[in-house]
């Protein structure tokens, strides 16, 4: 008897408990009261889903034979087809230009100028990358980086390593942006040297900005500003994979036989469909060029009073016809780079590829903040960076999933797959050599194919060689107004519905 008064004296207390928490959420592990801060104050988000950043559009992932389409007709054998599946992601809508390369360098001279004139001086384009022993392009050399009529044309001569910087920087200006419109931060336009807004550097708190209004903090009942659980700020800005980049340019979904069904209808030599570069179908477009590409030797535009491209060089960023993501250029205007380090062997060739099918990616050199004794990221640098220093093969040597701090070589030129580069030697593929894709305006029809690939030194540039950013997908990826589902798949929220398939 005492053990049922008990237990109905607890179920009793239970309940009110529950009742004192009124309608708000509770944990369905343990019953405590979400949002609420005389339960604790634990957070737990209505999150809408990862808003798409600006002229960014969503890629939705899916699998597709990566690799050449038609024939090697180099016989580098370097892009043998295989079976891989990329994750959702956003990839930029079109090539970065002029225009928004030189509101980067302005911000740069803003910020830096006065105590680091070099940071805005090594981000530069190499405007000599115009010049030719038997051509005369030097009016390029001058206008073609600065003049107004070139400002939505794509940024060429921009290394690697320079278009890394921009997509870090990019980054920061999009997410001040998002708590500017917040009303959370206020414009700060008198930022200089480290005192500016770095997305790190603010998350762990060594950067405060012209505060507005932060949000309430449940646990104190007072203010906190925007921490990574809160969905507010954006991932970082980066340039695509290789996968990625290919995935994107064929755009694969446009054959889809219908909305139910995984058939894809016709194979893609190109970002849309048919073998030709013109568009085949018949209305007032009919025989038009697809893309800006050199046509044969000597014929950059064609004939004067009929152009068939309409571009002697590069033609801005929003010319011809987006392919079926709604992506421009992904077939000539310049070529693009890619985050992938460039070696000739696929994983398809390689042991041990089962694991390398999802996301393939060559280039990863693991890093990690560097810390103080009490395990926070020390000090920000003059830039207003955090610190990061690479992991050592020692450190990582008991884990599992990788075994080294650089895998360049992995299974392509380390002693496990029996192959050495010997750079300057046997062969020009070094450590620094990245993988370009999609042809440019000085490129034949055959490296418009987006599984062609080719390389260039991360520290060099060309006229031909522009970039794009891209961004990871978080959440869902077929995007946050998604109600379809897909497969055997239900999200089921309603009362309504949870009874239903109860």
């Amino acid at each position: 008897m005492k053990n049922l008064l008990k237990l109905s004296a607890f179920s009793l207390l239970f309940a009110l408990v529950l009742s004192s928490c009124g309608s708000k959420e509770r944990s369905a592990t343990t019953g405590w009261a979400y949002n609420d801060q005389k339960w604790g104050g634990f957070e737990k988000l209505d999150y809408e889903g990862q808003v798409t950043g600006p002229n960014l559009v969503l890629i939705e992932g899916g699998t597709f034979t990566m690799g050449l389409t038609e024939q090697d007709v180099t016989f580098d054998w370097s892009a043998i087809p295989r079976r891989v599946t990329v994750s959702s992601f956003y990839m930029d809508e079109t090539e970065i230009s002029n225009s928004d390369y030189r509101e980067y360098l302005y911000w740069l001279d803003r910020v830096f100028g006065e105590s680091f004139p070099e940071v805005a001086m090594n981000a530069m384009p190499d405007t000599m990358v115009w010049l030719d022993e038997l051509a005369y392009n030097e009016p390029f050399l001058e206008t073609y980086f600065r003049h107004p009529s070139y400002d939505d044309y794509p940024v060429v001569g921009v290394s690697w390593l320079q278009a890394n910087d921009y997509c870090q920087w990019r980054t920061d200006r999009v997410n001040e942006m998002i708590l500017i419109e917040k009303g959370i931060l206020n414009p700060n336009p008198e930022q200089q040297d480290e005192d500016n807004f770095n997305t790190e550097a603010y998350l762990v708190g060594q950067y405060q900005g012209d505060v507005r209004k932060n949000l309430k903090d449940l646990r104190t009942g007072g203010e906190r500003s925007v921490r990574f659980e809160d969905g507010i700020l954006l991932p970082s800005y980066r340039l695509p994979t290789e996968a990625e980049w290919e995935y994107a340019a064929l755009a694969l979904q446009g054959n889809l036989s219908s909305e139910q069904d995984e058939r894809i209808t016709d194979r893609r030599i190109y970002p849309w469909d048919g073998n030709t570069v013109r568009y085949q179908k018949r209305n007032k477009y009919q025989g038009k060029i697809l893309a800006n590409f050199k046509r044969g030797r000597g014929d950059y535009m064609g004939m004067a009073g009929n152009l068939n491209d309409r571009a002697h060089i590069t033609a801005p960023v929003r010319s011809y016809m987006p392919n079926d993501f709604g992506l421009y250029h992904m077939a000539g205007n310049v070529n693009e780079w890619t985050m992938d380090l460039y070696r000739p062997l696929t994983s398809s060739t390689l042991r041990d590829s089962d694991n390398h099918e999802l996301n393939p990616y060559r280039g990863n050199k693991f890093q990690t903040k560097v810390l103080d004794e009490n395990g926070a990221p020390v000090e920000k640098d003059s830039l207003g960076r955090l610190k990061y220093r690479y992991l050592e093969d020692d450190e990582v040597a008991d884990r599992e999933n990788f075994k080294r701090g650089q895998t360049y070589d992995y299974l392509d030129g380390d002693k496990e797959s029996e192959v050495f580069y010997d750079y300057g030697k046997t062969t020009l593929i070094s450590d620094k050599a990245r993988v370009i894709k999609g042809g440019s305006w000085a490129d034949r029809a055959y490296w418009m194919s987006p599984a062609t690939r080719r390389y260039k030194e991360e520290d060099k540039a060309d006229r031909t060689l522009g970039f794009r950013c891209a961004m990871t997908r978080t959440g869902t990826p077929t995007g946050n107004d998604d109600v379809k589902g897909g497969g055997n798949h239900f999200n089921v929220k309603s009362k309504k519905e949870k009874r239903r398939y109860k």
